[in-house]
């Protein structure tokens, strides 16, 4: 087990434009639904319907993700608010 260890400290995580990010996915997921439903009939034929709810199912989890990372964002802003004013309290 020991030459699984690390050796050295992990980075810290990447930030970037999070709720870009996911919106962006989101819309994507929605699309690519959208694209699909005219051909259920083709999909339903070879037995694919599977890739239409994925896309729908996606679009959905991606509400959820968005849902979480507006309030990620606006949790970590508030803290680092918090920490160059603290309350004279």
């Amino acid at each position: 087990m020991a030459k699984w260890t690390p050796k050295h400290e992990a980075p810290e995580p990447l930030e970037g434009p999070v709720v870009a990010t996911i919106t962006g996915g989101t819309i994507l997921w929605f699309v690519l639904f959208l694209v699909q439903v005219p051909f259920y009939g083709w999909f339903a034929d070879r037995d694919l319907t599977w890739w239409v709810w994925t896309c729908l199912a996606g679009a959905g989890l991606g509400l959820i993700g968005i849902w979480y990372v507006r309030k990620r964002d606006a949790a970590l802003k508030r803290a680092a608010a918090e920490q160059h004013h603290p309350d004279p309290a």
